[in-house]
């Protein structure tokens, strides 16, 4: 099978579980070739696996010589699948595609902002050229189907899996030199980019219902502490607001992760699968996390973490308060996040069912 994917795999870290679907693609036998952007972290990688990577990446939406390129490119090469990753990349792909036999399949890793009444949506996901759509939940696979009037089959989920491996030299900081916690608390750790989904207020306002409780806060991420959060910062205890500390943007984010009791996300919508819990997960660290769609498949509650209700500090704080002093238990979920990490997040599993997958859709 000829396979040709087009994303930008402009981190190292950000796009791993995704370049290394396609590394272990072609390790199977497929013949991948990968449009990527110029000076890519992963170029080398991949020409060093046996993968042609052209460096044309589309600089816009309706890139004209782009389009020209991509489509004698998949006539010439006799492409089958042709997988876009982004938004300039499916645009581009579906009109380079116009009247050639190539399938086009797409992927999707947000749940929201796609509706049949949206002309956009009709230039992609509901676009009739599309015969394939990898969703990185069910979550997303239910969004995409009700959007949809026929072919509702060809949305399918395919989560992109991690190793273990890649977490075997992520040495744990001592969390409690580095930030000055006292060594009996329990230490809870988010890392997030600043987007209003990600709910952080509620995370701060939680706090308000652990007054005595030996609990501590790492927030990573720039840009966190914003007017929101400050409002909620103001309104907590004066006794428990030093109990909640701000790092700033952190290069070695994994590392206090490890270095940490629990890792906790109190996301509010919008988000699939999110890759910091994973991280954490495979890292051995026990989880709370918000039941929104998507992110409840990562989580059996009281097997291998804890699931709360999204938008109420009150159900974060009963997690917090749970785990806190309370090593056993948090042992015994991060045990379980390991075992569920391997058991259904595990990229071997997903490199095979992106193979079945295209091998279904070529023969279709």
């Amino acid at each position: 099978m000829r396979i040709l994917a087009i994303s930008h795999y402009s981190h190292p870290v950000v796009y791993r579980p995704e370049a290394e679907i396609f590394i272990g693609l072609k390790r199977k036998g497929a013949d991948i070739r990968i449009i990527n952007l110029p000076e890519s972290p992963w170029t080398e990688r991949f020409r060093e696996e046996g993968i042609e990577v052209l460096e044309k990446h589309p600089i816009k939406k309706m890139d004209k010589a782009f389009i020209r390129f991509l489509r004698e490119y998949i006539i010439q090469e006799k492409i089958d699948v042709i997988h876009l990753f982004n938004s300039k990349a499916t645009i581009n792909g579906l009109l380079a595609s116009k009247g050639t036999k190539t399938k086009v399949a797409l992927y999707r890793g947000y749940e929201g902002n796609i509706h049949w009444y949206d002309p956009s949506a009709y230039a992609k996901y509901l676009h009739p050229r599309v015969d394939r759509i990898f969703c990185i939940a069910g979550a997303v696979e239910d969004l995409i189907k009700r959007n949809l009037f026929r072919n509702k089959d060809k949305v399918i989920t395919i989560r992109k899996g991690h190793n273990p491996i890649w977490y075997k030299d992520v040495k744990p900081l001592d969390v409690r030199k580095e930030f000055g916690f006292d060594e009996k608390s329990t230490v809870f750790t988010c890392v997030a980019n600043a987007r209003p989904m990600k709910g952080i207020p509620y995370l701060v306002g939680a706090f308000k219902y652990l007054e005595g409780v030996n609990a501590k806060l790492l927030l990573v991420g720039e840009g966190l502490l914003d007017a929101e959060v400050q409002s909620a910062i103001d309104k907590l205890p004066e006794s428990v607001k030093g109990n909640i500390v701000f790092t700033g943007y952190r290069k070695d984010a994994l590392q206090i992760v490890k270095g940490s009791d629990s890792f906790v996300l109190s996301s509010l919508y919008g988000e699939a699968i999110t890759k910091s819990v994973i991280e954490a997960m495979n890292l051995g660290v026990a989880p709370i996390i918000t039941d929104i769609p998507g992110n409840v498949d990562l989580v059996v509650n009281e097997e291998s973490g804890l699931v709360v209700k999204k938008a109420s500090s009150k159900a974060l704080a009963e997690g917090i308060e749970k785990y806190t002093d309370n090593e056993a238990l948090r042992i015994r979920m991060a045990i379980g996040a390991i075992e569920r990490m391997q058991n259904f997040f595990h990229i071997d599993r997903s490199i095979d069912l992106y193979y079945e997958a295209y091998e279904k859709l070529i023969n279709e």
